[in-house]
């Protein structure tokens, strides 16, 4: 039998930029009905906020704990990174962020980190190579190549990590970048790889 709920109050409708009473209807956990209506609510109804680039771990809490602590803000869901604890633990790190963030209703969106190590000189203690990743994404564990931070790699065409990319493309998940500052053919370069989206920047002009 279908599960139906209605709650009533203020909408903020953040697209149309208004805010009007009104009653939602929700079939099987997904609004199906909003009823506009002519009385007024001491409460209001607003989106939920996305966090859409987050390393949980430097929050130094489990991702059950940090949801604990933003969801009263608003906030219901985030993009994560999780290359942190995948620089110690490699992809059994990216397992247990994955099944702790699985005990809570927050939504969590984790990405494959790309560049784990960041660095040739960093010995953290994990590699994740384009076969462990595969896994991830093969599994559907992940959403997303996570941040491409290795700019150079990118466009002197490191194998490794255009492995990372190619394989990424092959799965049809966003692959997300990280290079502030770059600019020109560098950065034609670099999105001409596959990169479409760049949390990072460090002018107004650079952003858009």
């Amino acid at each position: 039998m279908e599960r139906i709920e209605r709650i009533s109050g203020n909408i903020v409708d953040i697209v149309k930029q208004r805010i009007y009473p009104a009653t939602l209807t929700v079939s099987e956990g997904r609004i199906s009905r909003i009823a506009e209506e002519p009385q007024t609510y001491e409460h209001y109804i607003i989106p939920g906020f996305i966090d859409a680039h987050i390393h949980i771990e430097s929050s130094m809490l489990t991702p059950s704990e940090f949801a604990r602590a933003a969801v009263i803000h608003g906030t219901v869901g985030a993009v994560c990174d999780p290359h942190e604890i995948a620089n110690v633990m490699g992809t059994d790190g990216v397992g247990y962020m994955i099944e702790d963030g699985a005990s809570v209703p927050f939504r969590f969106l984790w990405g494959a980190p790309s560049c784990v190590p960041a660095t040739s000189f960093e010995t953290a203690g994990a590699r994740i190579d384009a076969d462990q990743m595969k896994e991830l994404f093969e599994e559907k564990r992940a959403g997303f190549l996570s941040e491409v931070m290795n700019v150079p790699g990118v466009l002197q065409g490191n194998p490794d990590l255009m492995a990372k990319i190619n394989l990424a493309k092959s799965f049809a998940v966003p692959i997300d970048g990280h290079a502030p500052g770059l600019r020109g053919e560098g950065l034609k370069r670099y999105i001409g790889a596959g990169i479409s989206t760049d949390h990072e920047c460090i002018s107004y002009s650079e952003a858009l």
